[in-house]
């Protein structure tokens, strides 16, 4: 019989309705219940909902074995939350995930086949055996979603709970639990209760550190960085600052790529988002992971007080900021927020007539940035580099001579000499040249 009423830890899932539907056919048919065979309409429905899933995450193989992954994976308690980058954890909530392993296992085991003996259908073999469209994950990177089915075979395959539930905690271990374990980048939203949901960026670009050419000194100084960040030294509140086009955010990219794997993720903040960071902070520093706050092309007009928010976030509030917390930004101003002339003299009776504390209020909250990395645009030279080196990573085989002038002319109206304007000239190459 199928016990899932019974489990501690892992019940209430969120997209339970299969495993209900499922497991009270299953109750039926063991117990040989009268009208048993008038509940195909609801086989039916499950078995549509498990194909429906696949599309949406991409999975092949035994569907029901993978719903049920998927349940486990994404279920926050407290052992997986425990588990999760850290591995194997001591105490007695290792009994109890036992005891909720030992049901599960019983379900992976059930022989589905009986349904099409009791309804007459041929279902089963194909929700045992599907073979998806090749359509990719509308939820997961490849990567995830390929763990996901890899890992719902070993669970199959598990010969005894002991062995099932080392498979489990090696998931936790590698990738965490739930949204927060299964995405690299998060955006802020609000429920329907108003309250703040960190909810998943399921689709970003997947930029690599070396992707950004020259620009080695203040992509080491970030990566320094980040890296006493996430391996639980101290660290610093980071500001990116310098021209447009520069690669700042393409830095941040990179950094969560390259440290994904050792617990980083990244939720972006707007600037009318900063009343709900207390909100959003008391759902993550409890975390096994690394988050950086990331505030994309970060300035203040003279009218707006949205920094006063952050600047209590970062120090000023009672409470400190947690550890597994930073706050990154990237700017096109130094100071972040806007100067005019009469911040610093004293011109009219309706100006501040403390003006050097009018300054030092907007400048104290660049100072609460530890780190600032300046990126500056390249210089000729520095441009053509950037230009040959993408034409060489991308197979661009023009002759260097003819893609230098025809470079010099693009950047002329088309933004100047920025890193951002020789990957579009190049861009522009591929998508004209019939060669390519």
């Amino acid at each position: 019989m199928a016990r899932t009423q019974e489990c501690i830890l892992y019940r209430d899932f969120e997209n339970g309705e299969i495993l209900d539907t499922m497991t009270s056919l299953m109750n039926s048919y063991e117990a040989k219940e009268e009208g048993f065979e008038n509940r195909k309409e609801e086989f039916f429905h499950m078995a549509g909902s498990l194909v429906e899933m696949a599309g949406m995450y991409g999975f092949s193989g035994n569907l029901w074995h993978n719903y049920l992954t998927q349940l486990l994976v994404n279920h926050e308690n407290a052992f997986s939350t425990a588990s999760e980058i850290r591995g194997a954890v001591k105490g007695s909530i290792n009994h109890l995930a036992m005891h909720d392993f030992e049901i599960f296992k019983e379900l992976y085991d059930y022989d589905l086949a009986v349904f099409d003996k009791a309804f007459g259908t041929d279902c089963t073999d194909f929700l045992c055996n599907y073979v998806n469209t090749g359509c990719n994950s509308k939820v997961y990177n490849q990567r995830i979603c390929d763990r996901i089915c890899d890992t719902s075979k070993r669970l199959a395959e598990a010969s005894t709970v002991e062995e099932f539930m080392a498979d489990m905690v090696q998931f936790y271990k590698d990738f965490g639990v739930g949204k927060l374990g299964l995405n690299k980048a998060f955006r802020i939203e609000h429920g329907k209760d108003g309250k703040s949901v960190i909810a998943p960026i399921t689709r970003i670009a997947h930029v690599n550190l070396d992707d950004l050419v020259g620009y080695e000194i203040p992509k080491q100084k970030l990566i320094e960085n980040t890296e006493a960040f996430v391996r639980g030294r101290k660290a610093n509140n980071c500001l990116l600052f310098g021209d447009a086009g520069t690669g700042k955010s393409s830095s941040i990219k990179g950094i969560l790529n390259r440290y994904y794997d050792e617990g980083l993720r990244i939720i972006e903040v707007y600037k009318h988002q900063f009343q709900d960071l207390n909100d959003v902070i008391a759902q993550i520093k409890n975390r096994n992971y690394k988050f950086i706050l990331y505030m994309d092309d970060l300035s203040f007009e003279e009218f707006e007080i949205e920094y006063k928010y952050l600047k209590a976030v970062i120090e000023g509030g009672l409470e400190k900021k947690p550890d597994n917390i930073l706050i990154y930004a990237t700017s096109n101003r130094r100071h972040l927020v806007r100067e005019k002339s009469g911040d610093k003299f004293e011109v009219a009776d309706d100006e501040d007539l403390h003006s050097s504390d009018t300054v030092q209020e907007k400048l104290s909250l660049v100072y609460r940035f530890g780190v600032r990395i300046y990126f500056g645009a390249p210089n000729k030279k520095e441009f053509q580099n950037i230009v040959t080196t993408l034409a060489e990573r991308y197979g661009v085989t023009m002759p260097t001579e003819e893609l230098l002038m025809k470079a010099n002319a693009w950047e002329l109206s088309h933004g100047g000499l920025t890193g951002r304007t020789a990957q579009q000239f190049i861009d522009h190459i591929l998508g004209t040249s019939e060669e390519q």
